[in-house]
């Protein structure tokens, strides 16, 4: 691009990151086009399809003529069955006012910070976290602080450290569990010492996001909304990518106080205005139908997650624990850098992600993104057969390195 048309971008748009996962997808791609036999680690995308009821339930929607706008907030339909999945799964009365659809749980966040920040507000954001977090953030005019937990505190944040971040302008605490992109899961009891913290402070709002809710392997899936102390400051947002592997359906939904929900349609409503409407009809038979696909997944993936964990463990030096939920495992690979391999020198995350993608033609995402520098990201959301080429690939690899 030249000079003359960037003169024409907004600082905004200049000073924007591009999503490393997104990025790293396209670099996978590339190297593909170019013949190599990539197996690309780096996307948070189930490789299973949409389960066939799911599909049913689209088909019979456009059959019966859901092809029109929708409500900014959603069609009734889908507000009700989100309504009782919140009462049903995790404990939260909401009633049709504070529920709002949006086209993906990513739009949700950013109609959250448009709505409730303003410029300097600060947002504490727990690190490791999703790469489009503090991007959002700072579009909205936001100030990320990331609270950082590395590996050997299974990478949870703690009330003290929460604590000693917070500031009379912090105005939201930011974090998702199951964690992207750890996997760590905060459990109903740690939940509740962060709420602790943050109920100390007035006018500091909780978001929690819980895409990953039913790939958790902890048998009981916690929602700090849940908690008294913070159930009229918690806005719990969620949707159908994961659990119902409908990524390309972008549907996500929040549960609110009226007034932020209210606020979230006003700004949806200039935007994009509501989601698809035969997607959300099929999301509301997704909520109240059989879960039996999603819990088979979800032992897809825990297996998935051992064979991982088991073959990344026989390489020394590389630091693995044993992530609780979501797809992810979130290696600590510091003890690689000042290493070499030929012309590669490893200084870095993104040095380590380069080498790995032209070496091995394995394609992850670098832990810088994710405000984890000594990390990095594998999704192991794809078959027995790929992870284990890979596996061995990055296992290769490593010990090239001096």
């Amino acid at each position: 691009m030249s000079v003359a048309s960037t003169s024409h971008l907004s600082q905004r748009i200049l000073q924007m990151e591009e999503s490393a996962t997104i990025k790293m997808a396209q670099m996978a791609r590339d190297l593909a086009a170019e013949g190599h036999d990539v197996i690309s680690l780096s996307l948070g995308e189930p490789d299973f399809d949409t389960p066939d009821h799911i599909k049913a339930a689209a088909k019979k929607a456009l059959d019966e003529g859901y092809t029109k706008y929708t409500p900014v907030p959603g069609l009734v339909e889908l507000r009700q069955a989100i309504q009782e999945k919140f009462k049903r799964d995790n404990g939260l009365e909401y009633g049709l006012d504070q529920i709002v659809v949006s086209n993906g749980a990513k739009q949700s966040i950013a109609n959250l910070c448009m709505s409730m920040l303003d410029e300097g507000d600060e947002v504490a954001i727990l690190a490791p976290y999703w790469v489009s977090y503090s991007a959002i953030v700072k579009m909205a005019g936001g100030v990320p602080v990331e609270i950082s937990a590395g590996i050997e505190q299974d990478y949870k944040v703690t009330p003290e450290q929460l604590k000693a971040a917070i500031t009379p302008r912090t105005r939201i605490l930011l974090f998702s569990s199951p964690c992207n992109p750890t996997g760590s899961v905060y459990s109903q009891s740690e939940l509740e010492a962060l709420a602790d913290v943050a109920a100390e402070q007035e006018g500091l709002y909780i978001i929690s996001d819980e895409i990953y809710e039913y790939i958790n392997f902890t048998g009981q899936h916690a929602s700090i909304g849940s908690y008294a102390p913070v159930k009229d400051r918690t806005i719990t947002v969620n949707g159908f990518s994961k659990g119902f592997a409908m990524t390309g359906w972008r549907l996500g939904y929040i549960g609110a106080p009226a007034w932020i929900a209210k606020a979230c349609a006003k700004i949806q409503g200039q935007f994009t205005s509501g989601a698809s409407a035969f997607g959300q009809m099929a999301g509301a038979h997704a909520l109240m139908a059989d879960m039996t696909p999603t819990h088979e997944m979800r032992e897809a993936f825990l297996q998935r997650r051992d064979l991982m964990i088991e073959g990344l463990s026989e390489i020394p030096g590389m630091k693995v624990n044993r992530p609780q939920g979501a797809f992810y495992i979130f290696p600590d690979i510091s003890a690689f850098y000042g290493k070499r391999a030929g012309d590669f020198a490893i200084n870095n995350s993104d040095d380590f992600c380069e080498y790995l993608l032209q070496k091995a033609h394995v394609a992850t995402v670098t832990g810088s993104a994710f405000g984890a520098p000594d990390c990095f990201r594998i999704s192991y959301a794809a078959s027995v057969r790929e992870l284990e080429t890979a596996v061995q690939r990055i296992k290769e690899a490593v010990l090239q390195l001096q």
